[in-house]
């Protein structure tokens, strides 16, 4: 038998996976943000990453759809909790997030005037329940980590890592720390965290923003998924830091350490995936549409890559038509034509 720290004796208890009934993950953006996780967002200085986290808020405050994100993925207007040491509320954070369109109703802070907030707060979790706020975003990590958490002793990182595991899990709100990245820069963005890597095994997602090589524009970013525990790596992101927040310019097939590299590819080349993405789903369309899960379970199936065929869809001029619960893909030219209201089709061209 062992004991506990708090020397209380606990007898061993078991539970059958039979007896757990199995969830699907739920996300806030698929598939960088989980819903009930720890999300890590880290890069250098100066980089945009808290402009980049109120320009989402911002539309999450107005139930809008998230960058690239699929027709059907608005939503109701969410609740976001913002603290950060770095930037005042006044002057900065409100601002920026009012010149993103943001509702400032749906925009709160914890104050902090008499105790400084830590991840073991408990008015963190207080906050999330009474508000029923759906993201929480802590900038920067090395504020929020608590004076008396060394960020280079797993032990201690951990046990406080886990109180906000914990307030994730049980609230199902999504938690997002702004982190700097270490100096290291010749080894993989994984391992640019600062201090424990104790801190990057405890995220669920872990993404980074880079400058790009693009010299022209210097306000251009790249965002890159550096780890994903529950989903397919996503793909990158090229956003591009102004006034008013930051505008989302286009999804890449790209690695985080391509996308750190300083032979990272350059915009503008002729992409031949796309325009085979762009002749396969012309194919598929040409008898009539077809249900939208399924066009895209026969691109992937065909190697094609989820940022790669949204662009040929594009492309190829696809209509998204909504029918019942049902999303369908169709081309204009090839659509049916309709009488009385209902859409002549012959039983062979019904979706599969």
């Amino acid at each position: 038998m062992t004991d506990y720290p708090n020397n209380i004796p606990a007898k061993l208890e078991i539970i059958k996976a039979s007896e757990i009934t199995p969830k699907e993950v739920r996300w806030l953006w698929y598939p960088y943000i989980p819903f009930g996780k720890v999300t890590l967002l880290q890069g250098d200085p100066g980089d945009g990453k808290s402009k980049l986290m109120l320009s989402l808020a911002a539309l999450l405050s107005k139930g809008a759809p998230l960058p690239f994100a699929d027709e059907d993925e608005s939503g109701e207007p969410m609740t976001v909790i913002y603290q950060t040491t770095e930037d005042d509320a006044d002057d900065t954070v409100v601002p920026r997030f009012n010149s993103a369109g943001g509702d400032g109703d749906r925009l709160i802070f914890i104050k902090e005037d008499e105790k400084s907030l830590t991840f073991g707060d408990d008015r963190i979790r207080e906050a999330v329940e009474k508000y029923n706020a759906k993201l929480l975003i802590l900038d920067p990590m090395s504020s929020y980590i608590g004076d008396t958490c060394s960020m280079n002793n797993a032990n201690e990182t951990r046990a406080d890592f886990n109180h906000l595991i914990a307030v994730a899990k049980d609230t199902g709100c999504a938690i997002v720390i702004i982190a700097h990245m270490n100096k290291a820069k010749d080894t993989s963005p994984l391992y640019r965290t600062n201090g424990s890597i104790d801190i990057a095994g405890a995220a669920r997602s872990i993404l980074a923003v880079t400058r790009t090589a693009n010299k022209q524009n210097p306000a251009e970013r790249y965002l890159v998924q550096v780890k994903s525990n529950l989903a397919p790596m996503g793909s990158a992101i090229l956003f591009e830091v102004a006034d008013k927040g930051v505008n989302f310019l286009d999804e890449l097939e790209l690695s985080a350490e391509d996308a750190f590299s300083a032979s990272a590819p350059r915009m503008g080349r002729p992409n031949a995936r796309e325009e085979a993405a762009t002749d396969f789903i012309r194919s598929l369309l040409a008898g009539g549409r077809r249900l939208a899960s399924d066009c895209e379970a026969k691109l992937e199936a065909a190697g094609f890559k989820k940022s790669t065929y949204k662009k040929s869809k594009k492309k190829a001029g696809v209509c998204s038509v909504k029918d019942g619960f049902l999303w369908y893909w169709t081309l204009p030219e090839v659509e049916k034509p309709i009488e009385n209201g209902q859409e002549v089709t012959d039983e062979d061209d019904l979706p599969v």
